[in-house]
């Protein structure tokens, strides 16, 4: 067992004993990484800052049913992702996503990309805020199915069994929806990327074309 896995058993004993106290130390690494994720779902802040703090009072009153077979950090962000789901599901904004005919468990059905990973992008051009709020967009504008795998996956590094285990589907289902958000990002950047670069291209090729 990790060190940090073994510290945070101890803190989890000594939290279930009665020292309420350092739950926040528990949390505290995770807290950013709840919020982004919530607020990935829901896309408003403030929503997400309740959806976070409700997930944080779940997980506080169930603590003593968390098992160390598994990370704490994937079962705290399973409640926080819990949660932003229901709350969607109350405000009746879980549409019905389209799969535009494909068969989803099957990794061949996908075209070849110019950019098949968003973090090939130079840390220049996404330093620059028009950019940026380009990104933030498509990722807002990506249905709910790639938005979960994209930010997991990309933004927060988890592996493709950790993410499988948080959204209860399997690693290849992960990693095809992890391709396909990539190529809808994509699709929506390039047009960006060529502004900025338009004679040589940000990855080296001479166009885009």
């Amino acid at each position: 067992m990790r060190n940090d896995a073994v510290n945070e058993a101890e803190i989890i004993a000594r939290i279930c004993a009665g020292e309420r106290e350092l739950f926040h130390t528990l949390i505290l690494p995770y807290e950013r990484t709840v919020y982004l994720t919530v607020l990935s779902l829901l896309k408003s802040e403030a929503e997400a800052e309740d959806a976070a703090q409700d997930a944080f009072v779940k997980a506080y009153r169930h603590l003593k049913t968390f098992r160390a077979d598994s990370r704490f950090s994937t079962w705290l962000i399973s409640i926080a992702l819990n949660e932003a789901r229901s709350r969607l599901r109350k405000s009746n904004r879980v549409p019905i996503e389209s799969l535009e005919g494909f068969q989803e468990e099957h990794e061949g059905d996908f075209t070849p990309a110019l950019l098949t990973d968003w973090r090939e992008i130079p840390s220049e051009a996404l330093e620059r805020r028009e950019l940026q709020a380009t990104l933030r967009t498509a990722v807002e504008e990506l249905p709910l199915i790639y938005r979960q795998v994209f930010v997991l996956r990309d933004l927060e590094e988890r592996d493709a069994n950790e993410t499988a285990d948080l959204l209860g589907i399997s690693c290849n289902l992960v990693k095809v929806r992890l391709h396909r958000a990539r190529m809808m990002l994509q699709k929506r950047l390039v047009p960006a990327l060529r502004s900025l670069a338009p004679r040589r291209g940000l990855l080296g090729r001479k166009s885009w074309s």
